[in-house]
């Protein structure tokens, strides 16, 4: 059972059964080059600012380290009440304590996932075209992933969405959906009157001198555009 309920500043809060969720502002973390110390600093800073929603991605680190992170930066985001997702790794997701994974289009079906899961966590997907995001939704995608907006500078293959295909994707499942893809503050004006229920940004963050002041900035930006939209 998926609801939702708009809270006076026009954020939605999502639950995935008894998990609650709000995708306003939706950092996604990049830890390349970074001492573990710094990586989890900069995580925390962005918590302090208004992250609603936190995903750990790994693409390069084996198992034992993946799993090793996602616990210390579970310690970190439950401290905020912000639920962590996992990015790729159901078992990882699992054994860390995370609150959900995240699955692309070449990880396992979100059927799987779920089939394994359970409803106690939650469950996002990658989709590009409609026809993706209505199969995710049918399988039990709790939100989808909508992008690339903008090119992007993470270590990740990105093909470019149009806007028209992310407000396609909006107006064809009732479940929460976030636009990605080369975000920023300065950029987000193209998203004006979609029905996103929020933005996902990772090196505006992660690249920012003050993470915590970006969150917040980019928490403004994200309510601004929520707050405009025609549903």
């Amino acid at each position: 059972m998926k609801t939702k309920v708009f809270s006076l500043f026009l954020t939605t809060i999502y639950t995935c059964d008894t998990m609650k969720f709000d995708s306003t502002l939706y950092f996604i973390t990049d830890s390349t080059g970074l001492f573990e110390e710094t990586f989890l600093s900069k995580v925390e800073s962005a918590l302090k600012g208004g992250v609603t929603l936190l995903q750990l991605r790994e693409k390069e680190r084996s198992t034992r380290e993946y799993i090793h992170l996602a616990k210390k930066v579970h310690g970190i985001s439950d401290e905020y009440g912000v639920p962590l997702i996992i990015d790729d790794r159901v078992d990882v997701t699992m054994v860390s304590g995370a609150e959900g994974v995240h699955l692309g289009q070449s990880d396992m079906p979100v059927s799987d996932a779920r089939r394994i899961l359970g409803n106690q966590y939650i469950i996002g997907a990658t989709t590009k075209t409609v026809e993706q995001a209505t199969e995710a939704y049918s399988q039990g995608a709790d939100y989808l992933g909508v992008g690339a907006i903008y090119p992007t500078t993470t270590k990740v293959k990105t093909v470019l969405t149009s806007v028209e295909t992310l407000d396609a994707i909006c107006r064809s499942v009732p479940i929460p959906v976030n636009a990605i893809g080369g975000l920023n503050k300065d950029n987000c004006h193209v998203l004006q009157n979609i029905p996103i229920s929020g933005i996902c940004v990772v090196s505006a963050i992660m690249k920012a001198e003050d993470p915590g002041k970006e969150a917040g900035i980019l928490l403004d930006v994200s309510k601004h555009l929520l707050s405009s939209r025609k549903i």
